[in-house]
């Protein structure tokens, strides 16, 4: 899930920084080490938004730079175990299907597609089940269920399972199909009532 985080942290502004207001400066730090970057406390940083600096810096003999303390927030994904999340096919494989979900791509194992027995065309760009002929190619829209989540440090893009083998997952044209399934099981006539003989 997205999220806004609030963070703390010390910046070096350069001299060659300073030119532009000290917030804007730290800013521009800040967005150089952290956005992009993995963190499994808080997720992926997607981007700083906004931050707040202390104008009273300090100094470092030998060093022409100030270091001043600043709190600021950061736009994060931290996929959590069991959430159900939309994305799309950027890459098809020879045992799946990877799927960009928020800021990174999350592996759709062939098994995880579908109970039908399934063919991948790497070449191709698909993935086609044999007996309902449904396909998965790049660009398929899917909704799916987040089943493991392990995120490391630092660049690493940490690794993300998903699965599609539940009722309403899978890529968006099969759940709208299932949905109309539904309301077509559901709309039957109902019985006329029968007419009572004798009595009043």
């Amino acid at each position: 899930m997205f999220a806004i985080v609030h963070m703390s942290d010390v910046v070096r502004i350069p001299p060659s920084r300073l030119t532009n207001s000290l917030k804007d400066a730290a800013i521009q730090i800040l967005k150089e080490k952290y956005e992009s970057m993995l963190s499994p406390d808080v997720g992926y940083v997607v981007m700083i938004t906004d931050a707040e600096v202390s104008s009273t810096g300090k100094l470092v003999a030998g060093d022409g730079a100030t270091y001043h303390k600043v709190t600021f927030k950061a736009l994060t994904f931290y996929p959590k175990l069991q959430e159900v999340v939309e994305g799309e096919v950027v890459e098809i494989t020879d045992f799946g299907a990877f799927v960009r979900i928020g800021p990174t791509d999350a592996l759709l194992h062939l098994s995880q597609i579908t109970d039908d027995y399934l063919k991948s065309d790497v070449k191709q760009g698909v993935i086609v089940a044999n007996q309902s002929s449904r396909a998965l190619k790049i660009g398929s829209k899917i909704r799916a269920r987040i089943t493991a989540v392990s995120l490391g440090k630092g660049a690493g893009m940490g690794k993300i399972g998903i699965t599609c083998r539940q009722p309403f997952l899978g890529a968006l044209e099969w759940i709208q199909e299932e949905i109309k399934k539904g309301k077509g099981g559901e709309a039957k006539p109902a019985a006329a009532p029968k007419e009572k003989k004798g009595g009043k």
